[in-house]
């Protein structure tokens, strides 16, 4: 169990789940754990773009300095920041819970996996978990599955997806926030490289598997350059991605503590301007979005790209602080 033979009484819910979790395997620093849920799919708020998501883990290895999802391990009462990447949880039962759930709700409205750890961190090559959801949507008609990802380890469910995809709508966002391999390996440090993300948007699209590329998170002054974002508009396109679309960097309290530090070491001269504009609220509005807004359309049309997947709901995913959902 994480925290010895005696979890504390006091513990409850999520976090007392967690305390008695089974550890699956250790890897360096990262710990591996299985962990109890009685539900998989979770309701969305109005105005996602998708009704419900799905996240087969807790915590993500890739260690993405920017990410807003650390806060889901202090459900657990796993404070610290380097908790998110080291101490990964692997949801049981995914295959009976997930099927029981479909039964009772109705998903047409869109389920997207991947919106708080990624569905193919390393733990999916041991655990499978991920996989095992995708059996249970094959199984299914009528349903319409987003998946995001940074890993090209999803290419190895290309047989599985092409399944999906005889009765249902699926797409797979890849998000490639930087074509640049030193900032990349900076910025998300257990993360796949680029250009084998590209390499996997090229192996989707010859799969037939609708494949966009997200940017996520443009940061202010260090991904969002004209020239930056153009480049990486065109090797989507070139590897046959068909849509493209991203949001500004969404900084959480939990978020703050890893990427203003990583600013001060890598960027030290922009550390006070995030400081002013993120120490008191979790996303920029005004001007700034709305100009990354129509630089990234602008972009977009240069290259022909749609700005979500053809199998998408009508209405067009919000330009807002809802979009880093995606990354």
């Amino acid at each position: 169990m994480l925290f010895g033979d005696s979890p504390s009484p006091g513990l409850v819910g999520i976090a007392r789940l967690a305390a008695h979790s089974e550890v699956l395997e250790s890897k360096r620093v990262v710990q591996y754990f299985e962990i109890d849920c009685r539900s998989l799919l979770n309701r969305t708020r109005p105005g996602m773009g998708f009704d419900w998501s799905l996240n087969p883990y807790r915590g993500c290895e890739f260690g993405c300095r920017y990410c807003y999802a650390r806060y889901t391990h202090e459900f657990m009462e796993l404070r610290e920041s380097v908790e998110f990447e080291d101490k990964i949880f692997a949801k049981s039962n995914i295959g009976h819970i997930l099927r029981r759930e479909l039964k009772k709700i109705d998903a047409s409205g869109g389920i997207a996996i991947g919106t708080a750890t990624d569905p193919y961190q390393p733990a999916e090559r041991r655990f499978g978990r991920t996989r095992a959801a995708l059996e249970v949507f094959a199984e299914q008609s009528g349903l319409n599955v987003h998946i995001t990802t940074k890993s090209d380890l999803v290419a190895r469910d290309i047989p599985i997806l092409r399944r999906i995809a005889e009765r249902n709508a699926i797409s797979v966002n890849m998000t490639i926030t930087t074509l640049d391999v030193e900032l990349a390996r900076k910025l998300e440090p257990r993360a796949p490289r680029p250009d084998l993300r590209l390499r996997t948007v090229r192996a989707l699209a010859d799969a037939s598997i609708p494949v966009g590329v997200f940017p996520n998170p443009i940061m202010p002054l260090i991904t969002d350059q004209e020239a930056r974002l153009d480049r990486l508009a065109k090797a989507a396109r070139d590897h046959g991605a068909s849509y493209f679309g991203g949001g500004v960097l969404f900084l959480m309290p939990c978020s703050r503590r890893v990427f203003f530090p990583f600013v001060e070491q890598h960027f030290p001269h922009l550390l006070r301007r995030y400081q002013e504009r993120y120490e008191s609220v979790a996303y920029i509005k005004g001007p700034y979005r709305d100009m990354i807004r129509d630089r990234v359309a602008a972009i977009r049309d240069r290259y022909g790209l749609a700005n979500m997947p053809a199998c998408a709901p009508p209405q067009p995913l919000p330009f807002s602080d809802s979009l880093p959902l995606f990354g």
